[in-house]
């Protein structure tokens, strides 16, 4: 009986915890966070992410709705747990979105990339000289000496492997330009 007492006790309800919130009550985010881990990471979990994934994605959406909740013009119309779902289910949306294109843009990088003539081997080099120091050592990095993002990353300074993946994305593109305006597809045809 004192157990359940106890428990009773310690139930917060979700009017309360929002108004808590609100008033920038850091122990109430440390509340939802618990109560609704298994809900939120199970969403990313059941659509292709790993736990790591689930775990950055509940609390950049915890981030984004203590941002909306302190805003003065904020309303909450539906339970507090659905508004953060929705929270996780878009940012997971996007996350996949980016690994989708990121996906698409390597494949594409196999082909153009496929050195089976010294004839290409003289068109890549050329191109990848006419690319920055920095697109040309992260192409190389990564292409040439097939180092992972984190290790290209940290031999370049970059504040992580998602910047080092949007930077190798932009190298890609500025070098698929090159050669395509400098090159006709029958330059790469055997």
């Amino acid at each position: 009986m004192a157990l359940r007492v106890f428990k009773s006790s310690t139930v917060v309800d979700e009017a309360e915890l929002f108004a808590r919130i609100q008033k920038g009550d850091e122990k109430a985010l440390e509340i939802i966070y618990k109560k609704y881990y298994r809900m939120m990471t199970k969403l990313v979990v059941t659509n292709s992410g790993t736990e790591e994934e689930a775990r950055d994605v509940y609390q950049d959406a915890l981030v984004v709705f203590w941002q909306k909740a302190r805003s003065s013009n904020f309303v909450l119309t539906s339970k507090m747990s659905t508004y953060i779902y929705s929270i996780c289910q878009n940012l997971w949306r996007k996350e996949l979105d980016r690994k989708k294109r990121l996906s698409n843009e390597e494949k594409d990088a196999v082909e153009v990339l496929d050195m089976d003539k010294p004839e290409r081997e003289k068109i890549i080099a050329q191109c990848l000289d006419q690319l920055g120091e920095t697109c040309r050592k992260v192409l190389m990095y990564y292409y040439f000496d097939e180092m992972s993002m984190q290790e290209i990353a940290d031999k370049l300074g970059f504040a992580n492997t998602d910047t080092a993946k949007t930077k190798k994305y932009k190298c890609k593109q500025k070098f698929d330009e090159l050669v395509k305006a400098q090159y006709s597809e029958k330059d790469f045809l055997d």
